[in-house]
């Protein structure tokens, strides 16, 4: 990748959606010349949103009482919509959206693997490199990026995220939403809003929160991505203070449009509407129309409530004619605004033939990314990385299951086409003149009911001639994803069962996870030489791992979330608040628990590499500052190793003293630098004062004048600190409140007309 001294979130070119005045004008008189000419069916079919199923009506295209689609993914489905399309008497161009979540044709690792490069340019090049692939098979929607925080692993869709942190998280919505939008996609961030703060980490659970934390912890992704240009946002499953969020006023309406200056489409999720039944809103369907669209949701995704009920609720006067024409005004705005009609055509044979080879530039995207998300989690022996070595065996089904590699949506990705993790080092170490021996050994630990224990004890005794053993554990792909919540993230008993025996042998052990998110490690942590995480590798994923784990590349992943120890320990996040009896061994009456440690496994921004690197004592540029300023933070980066290492300079700053209990740690800027051996670098990372700041009752943003501890290290943990003093204060509208990752100075504004 070559030198680059800092990659920072304010250097992401974050530019909305907006269009020059001229070009809006025309839009509109575009706008108000067509619904002159449109009839209510028409109207209702633009805030109409149809699935492909079995039998599907396409003259509903034709007559425009379906105004968008979604999941016809390849180019033959489409065809056929756009055939009845072609007889529609108006030819209002069709959204047509699909799950395009880490990659279509080629699958990158997914979101929460992304997120550990703490890397936003590649991240946003991977984003680009799906959207290509799916605009040439006719989707130009994607329902993408989820930008839900997440403090609690046992959710299953954390997996789709950037996990726990406010910065790291925003800027990653930032990035991949830039990414979506060059490739030619119209993006719709999801999902509004607290999905990820479910109860007990179950799926579409209910949601409780204060409005200060939504404010400082929840929304400011959504804001990052609203910033970045998302044309939609979705709302999401779950209640929010007892209210659906589907059907919720005061977050699609007070909250997304009046606070956050959002000018969009809202969509429900699929089936939401008819889903309000089960909150017990209503059991009929006219209610929930009109509660639905009255708060503000103005595209109805696959309930087909609004088509049925919205004629019905306009006669009876229970919704308006104008709350219509705004809705459809919106869905026509962003088609016209993003020249869909320019592309309402697919050619079958090109799709076809582009879709038979996988592009170059996905791959070399893809292998960039395994190397940049490889995670190195334990290696007390430096057993890593594997040199010196003539034979290798490789162990546990997951190693070679293509599908599982694949992770929870595949999209129109080829199992054919993936390099797994068998197929990687096994390719790898011919190079270095080694030998690679694979044993299944556990293909039923996938499914865990009862361990074969004489298969695992074969395949351990088979292992025992290698050199080193390479143990490939964790989640399939069913194990992870929505619907996918666990109750423990232990690892399968027959798993460990399996890692014990490898370990008895009394051969160097490498553990290499695959998955969506941390898995209990704590027993067999002390058993094994190394642990290495890579996600699910997706289509090339694994060609970059195994050049980290034979030393091509030094790892330089960070945990985008906190590690835990133990499953109850969850919910666990590094930024929580202090309390008054903070955790102590020797005081039994703080803040912990009698029967394991209160400290994580691992901390967020936590990662090993095989470099040896040190961060000299952080510097200010100034001692004080102004809530209008901007501080630099520089520190020099020596590489002592002998090896080249990325390392990942992190800046977190703690309020000390506050109105209210402030955060011990807050993340508020990152920087990667590339050292060769014994090079030693000054890595600067800007941090604006507005930033240090937090929302009160009334949604309003404050920042108070005071000291500011600003810590800079490897982790979240880090000690070493400097201290800003903050002459002054703030308090602004929620709108004008700082968003993390955009620098108002260098991006366009937001708003839309």
């Amino acid at each position: 990748m070559g030198s680059r001294s800092v990659r920072f979130a304010l250097a992401l070119a974050m530019v909305a959606g907006s269009v020059s005045g001229a070009r809006a004008d025309a839009i509109d008189r575009r706008i108000d010349a067509l619904m002159r000419r449109m009839t209510l069916d028409e109207k209702i079919g633009q805030v109409t949103l149809a699935s492909i199923a079995e039998v599907f009506d396409y003259d509903k295209v034709a007559s425009g009482a379906y105004g968008n689609v979604m999941n016809f993914g390849t180019a033959k489905e489409f065809a056929k919509v756009l055939a009845a399309w072609r007889k529609s008497r108006l030819k209002i161009p069709l959204l047509h959206g699909t799950d395009i979540i880490y990659g279509n044709r080629t699958l990158f690792v997914p979101p929460i693997g992304q997120a550990s490069s703490f890397d936003l340019g590649l991240n946003r090049a991977a984003a680009e490199q799906a959207a290509l692939e799916s605009v040439a098979a006719g989707t130009n929607w994607t329902y993408a990026p989820m930008v839900d925080l997440n403090r609690d692993p046992r959710w299953g869709r954390v997996v789709e995220g950037a996990g726990e942190d406010v910065q790291l998280a925003a800027c990653m919505a930032g990035a991949r939403v830039a990414g979506f939008r060059a490739g030619g996609l119209v993006v719709s961030a999801k999902h509004f809003v607290a999905y990820g703060f479910g109860e007990g980490g179950r799926d579409y659970d209910a949601v409780e929160m204060g409005e200060p934390f939504l404010r400082d912890r929840v929304l400011p992704p959504f804001r990052a991505a609203i910033a970045a240009g998302a044309e939609s946002v979705m709302s999401s499953f779950n209640a929010f203070n007892g209210v659906p969020a589907t059907a919720n006023p005061h977050l699609l309406k007070d909250i997304l449009r009046r606070d956050m200056r959002f000018r969009g489409i809202v969509t429900s999720d699929w089936g939401a509407i008819d889903q309000l039944k089960n909150h017990g809103l209503s059991p009929d369907p006219l209610d929930l129309t009109v509660a639905t669209f009255n708060a503000g949701v103005d595209l109805d995704m696959a309930s087909d409530f609004f088509r049925k009920y919205l004629p019905i609720a306009l006669a009876q006067g229970r919704v308006s004619k104008a709350r219509l024409d705004e809705a459809v005004r919106r869905v026509l705005r962003v088609k016209f605004e993003t020249d869909l009609g320019k592309r309402m055509r697919v050619d079958v044979e090109e799709a076809k033939a582009t879709q038979a080879t996988l592009d170059p530039r996905g791959r070399a995207i893809a292998i960039e990314m395994g190397r940049r998300t490889t995670l190195l989690l334990h290696d007390p022996k430096e057993r890593l990385p594997l040199a010196d070595v003539s034979r290798i065996a490789v162990v546990g089904g997951l190693a070679d299951s293509p599908r599982d590699h694949m992770g929870p949506h595949p999209a129109l990705s080829q199992m054919g086409d993936i390099v797994t993790l068998r197929a990687a080092i096994t390719e790898r170490a011919a190079k270095a003149g080694a030998r690679v021996d694979y044993l299944e050994a556990c293909g039923a630990c996938r499914f865990p009911t009862d361990t074969d224990e004489t298969v695992i004890a074969e395949a351990a005794k088979a292992a025992a001639a290698a050199d080193v053993i390479v143990a490939v554990v964790g989640e399939t792909y069913e194990e992870s994803g929505e619907a996918a919540a666990r109750a423990d993230l232990a690892l399968s008993a027959p798993q460990v069962k399996l890692v014990e025996a490898l370990a008895a042998t009394g051969r160097p052990v490498v553990v290499v996870l695959t998955g969506g998110r941390p898995m209990l490690v704590e027993n067999i942590l002390d058993k094994v030489d190394a642990i290495a995480m890579v996600w699910f590798p997706g289509t090339y994923g694994a060609i970059g791992a195994a050049e980290v784990l034979f030393g091509d590349v030094s790892p330089s992943a960070r945990l985008p979330l906190t590690w835990p120890r133990s499953t109850g320990q969850l919910p666990l996040s590094y930024d929580r608040l202090p309390t008054g009896r903070p955790a102590s061994a020797d005081d039994k009456w703080t803040n912990k628990y009698i029967d394991v440690a209160w400290t994580p496994r691992f901390p967020f921004g936590y990662g090993l590499s095989y470099g040896r690197t040190t961060l000299a004592a952080p510097r200010l540029d100034k001692a004080k500052a102004k809530p209008g300023d901007t501080v630099t933070v520089s520190v020099a980066v020596t590489n002592s190793g002998t090896r080249a290492v990325r390392e990942t300079v992190q800046v977190y700053v703690h309020d000390v003293i506050a109105s209210r209990s402030r955060p011990s740690r807050e993340l508020k800027g990152f920087a990667q630098v590339d050292l060769a051996p014994g090079e030693t670098r000054d890595v600067a990372v800007p941090i604006r004062v507005a930033t240090l700041g937090f929302h009160v009752e009334d949604g309003s943003y404050v920042v108070e004048p005071g000291m500011f501890r600003i810590f800079v290290g490897k982790d979240a943990t880090t000690e070493t600190a400097v201290e800003l003093e903050v002459t002054g204060g703030s308090r602004v509208a929620p709108w004008d409140a700082p968003i993390p990752c955009v620098d108002p100075k260098t991006t366009k504004s937001a708003k839309r007309r």
